[in-house]
């Protein structure tokens, strides 16, 4: 049906529709759960150092004053 709604990545590609295109395009299941990992795993990475860090590499590169 149209209007059911897919909650989790699982449910995606159990679809028979989605495991037709994968298979045409010779994408397999644990390709994409690894690329949603992969993506998921680079955002919980912050994305500044720690302040302590940027001092010491200001003071290094004779940045601060």
């Amino acid at each position: 049906m149209m209007n059911e709604r897919i909650n989790t990545l699982d449910e995606l590609l159990n679809d028979p529709m989605v495991q037709l295109v994968m298979a045409r395009d010779r994408v397999k299941p644990d390709e994409v759960r690894l690329h949603f990992k992969r993506a998921r795993d680079r955002s919980r990475q912050p994305l500044l150092p720690p302040a302590h860090v940027v001092d010491k590499s200001c003071w290094t590169q004779k940045l601060c004053l």
